[in-house]
């Protein structure tokens, strides 16, 4: 049965639902530099309507993200002990699409500075997880034990107005309408004894600046003065290529009439600007040309911002369309690409331990009881360097060659596979060819055989 709020449970619900508030012009800025919609007004020009046409937005913000969101690709999760993925907890987050929805997380997360990951219950007990946007999410923490105590999500929009919201707390969900003030409509008391929402922040710090409405950083926040200076050196030569990269011609002593074509009719103003040769038959008329204005100042300055964006992005130059000084042999590679690489790695940190969380809570609600043992659960990461299948082959061959004082290999063979690359699912299908292969008399006969001929092949050349 419907009730309304209690004044207390007001004052908590108006709280969170003020701070998300506030949040939206923060994250409004964010989308717009992202899509590359900022506005003029932003870019601090002053240009009339007419010249708008002119105007070119350099979407570097887009570049950096999208950088490193490339970069971040879950491959599995490993219990403790293990030296392998584990089959079931990755079959549960693709059975929840999050091969997909998570592409938006890290999206989101590096934006925003933030993204949030929600786990629910399905009516037949099974978990669901889903990707939540900052923009309809907030959450509080407990500053003493640093935990999150409650969230608030408002969606159903209409008129910039929520219609409908879900109240996270630590052993109840509230789902309320606010059509003539916030009634609660539903209640789940699932008894988590923690709340079913996890955050992401990005550069999360100890204490937050006052003049922050967020947690979490962009990772387009350094990027994007650069990129308004480069935003505006690029219209500006956009307009200076109009108007001086061009010589002007001129002409004196002339009239309208001077100018005809073959037909005897007089030309349009264009084709007599454009004109090749300009043939007056008035012996008073005389032309002029002033020189073209050098452009060259604009590269130079595009140059320079390219630079400062590369410096404080992490980014090499060449992805701000600067031309590497080095050959782009691997080792170049890697070396151009490291710090880009070690910030890659720093966000894996923060959205590893966050998808794991939620994997335990997801267990949770599944089984009805807290796993000890996905306290350490670890998430696993695809490489986030760029070396070649060639080079990530040759080292995990040697590794897995090379043996200890008593002839075993330094690495599993399973952790040999996941040092490849290779999907946890991948490694299972592997195994089991490799299982049914030694197993099969045949293909054991075979291998007995080319083991004794190589074996036989010495002798043969002492002989």
């Amino acid at each position: 049965m419907a009730r309304a709020l209690t004044s207390e449970e007001t004052a908590a619900f108006d709280r969170l639902k003020n701070e998300l508030t506030l949040a939206q012009p923060t994250l409004d800025t964010a989308d717009a530099y992202y899509d590359g919609q900022q506005r003029l007004e932003v870019l601090g020009l002053a240009i009339p309507p007419e010249l708008a046409r002119f105007t070119v937005i350099v979407n570097w913000p887009r570049v950096v993200v999208d950088a490193i969101a490339d970069r971040l690709d879950v491959k599995g999760f490993r219990l403790p002990g293990s030296d392998v993925g584990d089959e079931d907890l990755y079959a549960t987050w693709v059975r929840n699409g999050m091969v997909d929805l998570d592409l938006m997380a890290r999206v989101d997360y590096l934006v925003y500075g933030r993204t949030y990951k929600c786990v629910g219950a399905e009516p037949d007990g099974s978990e669901r997880i889903t990707v939540e946007s900052p923009r309809q999410i907030i959450t509080r923490r407990d500053p003493r034990t640093n935990q999150v105590v409650e969230a608030l999500r408002l969606y159903d929009v209409e008129n910039g107005q929520a219609k409908r919201a879900t109240w996270y707390l630590e052993n109840e969900t509230r789902w309320l309408s606010g059509d003539g003030g916030w009634m609660v409509t539903d209640v789940d008391e699932h008894g988590l004894g923690r709340v079913p929402v996890v955050p992401t922040f990005r550069r999360r710090r100890t204490t937050i600046p006052q003049h922050r409405s967020l947690q979490g950083v962009s990772a387009m926040e350094d990027v994007v003065p650069i990129t308004d200076a480069a935003a505006r050196n690029i219209s500006n030569a956009q307009l200076g290529q109009e108007t001086h990269a061009v010589p002007q011609r001129g002409v004196l002593g002339a009239t309208k009439g001077d100018f005809v074509g073959t037909d005897g009719k007089p030309l349009t103003a264009w084709e007599s600007y454009f004109g090749a040769v300009w043939a007056l038959g008035n012996k008073d008329a005389k032309t002029f040309q002033f020189d073209s204005s050098d452009m060259q100042n604009f590269e130079r300055m595009m140059d320079l911002y390219a630079r400062l964006a590369s410096g404080t992005s992490g980014l090499p130059p060449n992805y701000f369309g600067l031309a590497a000084d080095d050959a782009a042999s691997a080792d170049a590679i890697r070396s151009r690409e490291s710090r880009l690489v070690k910030i890659a790695e720093r966000d894996q940190v923060a959205l590893g331990q966050s998808d794991a969380e939620v994997l335990r809570i997801a267990d949770r609600i599944k089984t009805g009881s807290w796993n000890k043992d996905l306290e350490q659960l670890e998430t696993l990461w695809y490489d986030a360097g760029t070396p070649t299948v060639a080079a990530r082959t040759d080292a995990v061959v040697k590794l897995y060659a090379s043996t200890d004082v008593n002839g075993r290999p330094l690495i599993p063979r399973e952790m040999a596979m996941e040092e490849l690359g290779w999907s946890p699912t991948k490694i299972a299908r592997a195994l089991q060819l490799l299982e049914a292969e030694e197993t099969d008399p045949y293909i054991r006969g075979q291998r007995e055989k080319e083991a004794a001929d190589a074996a036989s092949i010495p002798a043969v050349i002492g002989e």
